[in-house]
């Protein structure tokens, strides 16, 4: 993107008290050489170009809008932590998320459109070209004969290489992450991981010509699959690796999937990952009625046994995640400063869905900037966005587990630059009044 374009973008977002970080606006700046200029404008839906949207649309404003839009189109939300975005992102194809960066760009943006078509074409031209890692259990000397076959004709770099397990016929999740930070180390290309029991029918390049830190597929839209995972060259990328490993580590009986969801909650509300969304022809499975039209076809069949939990399991989390967002339980948003008091303080910002998404918003930043302007000596915040009441409760109970000073506020209260200072001294006042009564 030019100085120019950059320029001109920075004056629209300021114009629509749009505010975002510089990664979330390089890649508005992407979208807006691919697709066009971007626009404010609501009352004329374009047949091409970038539409910023600002406030949620519900019922038949949302279904006339979607309605409106072609694959000419794409569909930016700035301010998309907000649940009340969710009702039209569900109509749309959701195909990436950058996470908040702090107060510099205290929001998550979300981007999607009508269908990949736009770009699964585009990407044939990428020359930027992932390496293909996989691992299995020692011992199945054909277990990758069928992946690396089916990569001979695409000309793309490969190492595929049998591990020792603690199992003889699968590969542990601790295991396949420990595999992927070596092959992180070794090589120098984006990392594109894909189970042994994949075969390739086209070249997988969408990611690599997106250009993003992170790409997988969300199995039923909310489920985290690790089956097809890529990593581009970025610390960003590296720092979700990391995380996922050491939780794997820790927690080697729960199912992959959920580990790496949990990776991918605690990177974004940290740092503004760049996550796209593949779509269902990079996971494709044995049976599916598309399977014929895929780039990565594995052999499972079309159940959930062995890429998902039961029907019942983290139901608070599938609302978010098929928003492209994060739950109540889990921090939206975490700044640390560098205070040499290490304890924690938990902001909820309860009654989002029922508020204005302007002072929703607008709390949001404020929050983040009186953090940014004196931390009060906490040493971390975490910013949580509640929708129900229900979700003020667990979001409290995890801020107690991790024994933080738990604040709740609501949308539009005000928020003074001194909002940590003040209760940090309050926090001074009450262990005084407890330790000479």
């Amino acid at each position: 993107m030019t100085d120019k374009t950059h320029e001109n973008l920075d004056r629209l977002l300021q114009t629509g008290g749009v505010k975002l970080g510089r990664p979330q606006c390089d890649r508005l700046g992407w979208l807006v050489g691919q697709y066009g200029a971007p626009t404010l404008d609501l009352s004329e839906s374009p047949r091409a170009g970038v539409i910023i949207l600002r406030e949620p649309l519900s019922g038949a404003a949302a279904e006339l809008f979607y309605r409106s839009l072609t694959p000419g189109c794409t569909v930016v939300i700035p301010a998309s932590e907000n649940p009340g975005f969710d009702f039209l992102k569900s109509k749309l194809t959701e195909f990436g998320t950058v996470g908040p960066s702090g107060a510099d760009g205290p929001h998550e943006m979300w981007w999607g459109g009508i269908g990949w078509s736009k770009f699964l074409t585009a990407a044939d031209a990428s020359t930027v070209r992932p390496r293909i890692v996989s691992c299995y259990p020692r011992g199945d000397a054909t277990a990758a004969f069928a992946l690396r076959h089916s990569l001979e004709r695409f000309d793309l770099p490969c190492h595929i290489e049998p591990i020792d397990t603690q199992l003889d016929d699968r590969v542990l999740c601790f295991e396949k992450a420990e595999f992927m930070l070596r092959m992180w180390s070794k090589y120098r290309e984006p990392l594109l991981f894909v189970e042994t029991d994949a075969t390739f029918r086209e070249a997988p390049l969408l990611p690599s010509f997106l250009g993003c830190d992170v790409a997988l597929h969300k199995w039923n839209r909310w489920e985290m699959s690790a089956r097809t995972l890529y990593l581009g060259r970025t610390e960003r990328a590296e720092m979700l690796l990391r995380t996922w490993q050491r939780l794997a580590a820790s927690y080697p009986a729960i199912w992959e999937g959920y580990l790496l969801d949990q990776a991918w909650s605690l990177t974004s509300s940290q740092v503004p990952l760049d996550t796209v969304w593949l779509p269902r022809s990079y996971h494709a499975l044995k049976g599916d009625l598309g399977a014929m039209r895929a780039t990565i076809l594995h052999s499972e069949q079309t159940t959930t046994l062995d890429l998902g939990p039961d029907p019942g399991f983290a139901g608070i989390a599938r609302a978010a995640r098929r928003a492209g967002r994060t739950g109540p339980r889990d921090a939206f948003m975490i700044m640390t400063s560098k205070a040499e008091n290490g304890t924690g303080i938990a902001v909820i910002l309860r009654d989002v869905s029922a508020s204005d998404a302007g002072a929703v918003a607008a709390t949001v930043e404020a929050v983040t900037g009186a953090y940014a302007a004196d931390c009060g000596g906490y040493g971390r915040l975490e910013l949580t966005l509640c929708a129900w009441q229900d979700d003020v409760g667990a979001a409290r109970e995890a801020a107690a587990h991790a024994r933080y000073r738990i604040l709740e506020i609501a949308p539009g209260q005000r928020i003074a630059n001194d909002f940590f200072v003040a209760h940090a001294s309050d926090d001074a006042v009450m262990t005084a009044r407890h330790l000479f009564p």
